[in-house]
């Protein structure tokens, strides 16, 4: 029982100390502390990365096979998400993290459009590259800033990212949902690829965390089908959520 409760008492000094090394602060002083445990699995999992490569793998496969049954794939269109789907900006998260300034608040996110130096998601480039091959069109709809659409379309150049230029890159004004239609006014959307789920529907859009996970089951049938979702443990509506608890007392036993 002693060493049981020391070594829960080690782990949450440690705990404590890797937040004060990585992020500067103390979590009693900084309210951002608690994102640091989501940005640490995003940046630095092996598990994350592996969830990237499967999204990929799968989403390779539904493509290949849309355009099995296709007269002309140029008609076919693959939709993205850019931020945590295709580039991975937890740097930027991390240095505001490390400032104790909330992130997610994004008023620091036009600076890093516009300076900052994202690194690809593993799979997304080369899944991007066969579409590209495949003579299937590529459209990346993100809620970046559309007043500096031009530093977007230089970072995703400077990636070697295919099928970039102003009229592929579709970025903030009209809700996705909106600009989605714009791409299906003309082509096949055969995929979706996102890290959010209003990147898939416009039903996930600004609504409450119970109906969205209703509409989830609901299109169950989508999932890896028509919908690639990629993971992102570092920003979104759910993370203010209260965590559900067994309700027990608990019981603490010795190995």
């Amino acid at each position: 029982m002693k060493k049981l409760m020391l070594t829960c008492a080690f782990l949450a000094f440690t705990a404590q100390g890797a937040f004060a090394q990585d992020a500067g602060a103390e979590p009693a002083d900084c309210p951002v502390a608690e994102f640091t445990m989501g940005l640490r699995y995003q940046q630095q999992s092996a598990e994350v990365r592996a969830l990237q490569l499967q999204a990929y793998n799968i989403a390779t496969e539904r493509l290949n096979s849309a355009v099995e049954g296709a007269e002309d794939p140029s008609k076919l269109a693959v939709v993205t998400d850019l931020d945590e789907t295709v580039i991975d900006n937890t740097p930027l998260l991390a240095r505001d993290l490390g400032n104790c300034h909330m992130y997610d608040a994004w008023d620091t996110w036009l600076p890093w459009e516009r300076d900052g130096k994202p690194t690809l998601i593993p799979g997304a480039k080369e899944f991007l590259d066969h579409a590209d091959s495949l003579g299937v069109t590529i459209r990346y709809v993100s809620d970046r800033s559309d007043e500096q659409k031009e530093h977007t379309i230089a970072t995703l150049t400077e990636l070697g990212l295919p099928q970039v230029g102003p009229e592929s890159v579709l970025l903030l004004g009209p809700p996705k949902v909106e600009r989605r239609d714009i791409v299906s006014a003309d082509h096949q959307i055969v995929l979706l690829i996102g890290d959010t789920l209003h990147d898939f529907d416009g039903r996930f859009r600004k609504t409450p965390l119970e109906d969205q996970k209703a509409t989830v089951a609901e299109e169950a049938a989508k999932w890896g089908a028509e919908w690639i979702v990629l993971p992102n443990a570092s920003y979104g509506p759910w993370s203010e959520a209260p965590l559900t608890a067994w309700d027990a007392e608990p019981v603490i036993e010795e190995w």
